[in-house]
């Protein structure tokens, strides 16, 4: 069934995100990090979509560029709520951060180690004026008993709690401005396993009681499996896979994707392992090979794959797919 514009929260169009390599005694720029090279996904209101794919494939700059955190962009478009976020102004953009968030993937350096709690979660709400001063501590009490913190934790620094701790406060800081849409920047990849099903549990419950959308950024495809509606699978800057969760786990098309899916652990040691092991390195964002990116490592590469670009097709409804086999 095709959706309405307006089921959608986020809009992401052939979004390209290019840094300028300099050099030589007068410091020109010499070439170009791809580091996100024409990616294209739509995220459902109230859904959580899973991005996926090996470090330095350009997750983490795919979310920073949708907040507009990492300067201006080199191409495409970010459509939040029907609205182009790179044609806003800066009044109008101070008013959208309080619709967009990022949970950072580390919480210690993402934490001023000179505020305590208190100040860190509550900086944003009286710097935006969402609440009154006579109920800006209620407010935050309120925000930090929905992430699992306890009143007496305002008086104390980052320096004093435990990681899991830690990322509730990161979470806290970013639910306080009562936002539609998060970015998830790998929260629990510095925790523990136990902790981290906490934190997993934790979004989840947030996200049924304010409705929220997130788009979260893993490399632990167990994770995303228990989180995700749908997922995008990265590779080199480009989303070379992206569909509702159940396809994209029982039937994975892009050969990348079926390796990437090959390395879960099972929990059986008698169970068979089929895992397909990529052969050479991964090429430089710098200087990406022509054609398909993943040619120089993919098992059905053809002289087509080597020359021409692939598109993004639609294999099964709402199932993408970036290869030539399709």
């Amino acid at each position: 069934m095709e959706q309405s514009k307006s089921d959608f929260i986020l809009e992401v169009k052939d979004l390209k995100k290019y840094f300028p390599i300099k050099g030589g005694m007068l410091n020109r720029v010499v070439g170009q990090v791809k580091a996100v090279d024409g990616v294209t996904f739509n995220l459902k209101r109230g859904t959580t979509m899973g991005l996926v794919g090996e470090s330095g494939c350009g997750k983490t700059t795919t979310g920073r560029t949708i907040l507009r955190l990492t300067g201006e962009k080199t191409g495409g478009q970010v459509l939040f709520e029907g609205k182009e976020v790179y044609d806003l102004s800066s009044k109008e953009m101070r008013r959208m951060r309080t619709k967009m968030q990022i949970i950072f993937q580390d919480p210690f350096s993402s934490l001023s180690p000179r505020l305590p709690v208190g100040e860190i979660i509550g900086e944003a709400v009286r710097e935006h004026g969402l609440v009154s001063k006579a109920e800006y501590e209620d407010y935050v009490d309120k925000v930090m008993d929905e992430c699992g913190l306890q009143p007496f934790h305002k008086t104390r620094y980052p320096h004093e709690f435990s990681g899991g701790q830690r990322q509730r406060i990161c979470i806290a800081r970013a639910l306080a401005l009562n936002p539609d849409f998060v970015v998830c920047d790998e929260p629990v990849s510095a925790l523990d396993v136990s902790i981290q099903a906490q934190i997993i549990n934790l979004l989840r419950q947030l996200q049924e009681q304010r409705g929220l959308s997130y788009l979260f950024i893993s490399h632990d495809l167990s994770v995303v499996e228990h989180i995700s509606d749908s997922v995008g699978v990265m590779y080199l800057g480009n989303l070379v896979e992206y569909g509702d969760k159940k396809d994209i786990f029982a039937r994975p098309l892009h050969p990348y994707t079926q390796a990437l899916f090959s390395a879960i652990p099972v929990p059986d040691p008698t169970a068979a392992k089929n895992r397909i092991v990529l052969e050479g390195s991964i090429p430089s964002p710098a200087n990406p090979p022509s054609g398909c990116k993943f040619h120089t490592r993919c098992r059905y590469c053809t002289a087509r794959c080597k020359e021409e670009v692939p598109v993004q097709k639609e294999v099964e409804p709402g199932h993408y797919v970036v290869c030539h086999r399709f």
